[in-house]
């Protein structure tokens, strides 16, 4: 299958190394020059839970260059994903997929308003715990498990046709007929670890060994979950705390994506995660001051990021 990733970013990567090493066709794009040029001459190379690899694939700055895909995977941040869906137009064949990963909610709808929802297929991915360690080379700490669901709709064919092709670059995969669902038990995860570790600065396991800054995730995640509930989205969740500790377990070095972004010095995407709770809650009648909280020290540290001299 001829495969474009759009944003080949920490997780963008692992998509793309091993797809490609499944026998893929696989057109890396991406904005960041010097990641591309690392890619195109080298081949770019992961390493972590799933093994060590360099694998040959096609990299560019320019979509167009890829020409139409069987399937195209936009893996950008959340704040970048309308942008995204416009650069992919000329990917998306007329009968094509576009298979969109982000965390936190609202993405999906954006590329849907911009492709179209008859081409969108949703994904969610937990526990890799990626980052890029220089240009052309990835890391990730594990590989949990990839969800995909039509935007609306129960498992169709062609959702079980992408999770075949998941599967045989070794990923992990579950379908669900519940887009919702789908989104909402990765987003308790992520209101756990995201906020508190880029404002602690410490990784996942960290958090959890420290009992004032679990006391901040764990209350993230249960506001999330009492939200969800409020709303009315299915969850196989019983015990969100214990829920979320069991998946920061599996992962304990990683570094959230939001702390990455904060060591980087870039803007991260709290509006679409613990940003995103509070006004869900609004809507439910539910209070969310945990996720309120952090939220306001994560935006008001990144208002340095563009200060000037700072």
């Amino acid at each position: 299958m001829k495969i474009g990733i759009v944003g080949t970013g920490a997780m963008g990567c692992v998509y793309a190394a091993l797809l490609a090493d499944a026998g893929n066709e696989v057109w890396a794009v991406d904005s960041w020059a010097e990641h591309v040029a690392a890619m195109a001459a080298d081949g770019l190379y992961l390493e972590g839970a799933s093994g060590t690899r360099t694998v040959r694939l096609n990299a560019t700055t320019e979509p167009a260059e890829a020409g139409p895909c069987d399937l195209v995977i936009i893996a950008t941040k959340a704040m970048d994903v309308a942008a995204a869906a416009e650069a992919a137009r000329p990917m998306v064949k007329p009968d094509g997929t576009v298979l969109t990963i982000q965390n936190g909610l609202g993405s999906a709808q954006k590329v849907a308003d911009i492709l179209g929802p008859e081409r969108v297929v949703l994904g969610v991915v937990g526990g890799f715990g990626a980052s890029i360690t220089a240009p052309g080379k990835a890391h990730h700490n594990g590989m949990e498990l990839v969800r995909l669901g039509e935007m609306n709709g129960p498992i169709s064919e062609r959702v079980e046709n992408l999770a075949e092709l998941w599967r045989g670059g070794g990923f992990t995969v579950k379908c669900f007929d519940d887009m919702d669902q789908l989104v909402w038990e990765k987003l308790i995860c992520n209101c756990a670890f995201s906020a508190s570790a880029a404002l602690t600065g410490w990784t996942v396991g960290e958090i959890i060994d420290d009992a004032h800054a679990w006391s901040v995730a764990s209350n993230c995640a249960h506001e999330a979950y009492l939200v969800a509930r409020a709303s009315n989205i299915r969850l196989d969740i019983v015990d969100p705390v214990s829920y979320v500790r069991d998946f920061g377990a599996k992962i304990p070095d990683a570094r959230p994506s939001m702390l990455l972004d904060h060591m980087a010095g870039r803007a991260s995407e709290i509006d679409a995660i613990n940003g995103a709770i509070p006004p869900a809650a609004a809507k439910v009648g539910v209070k969310a001051p945990v996720n309120e909280t952090v939220s306001a020290l994560v935006r008001a540290k990144e208002k340095k990021f563009a200060a000037p001299g700072v």
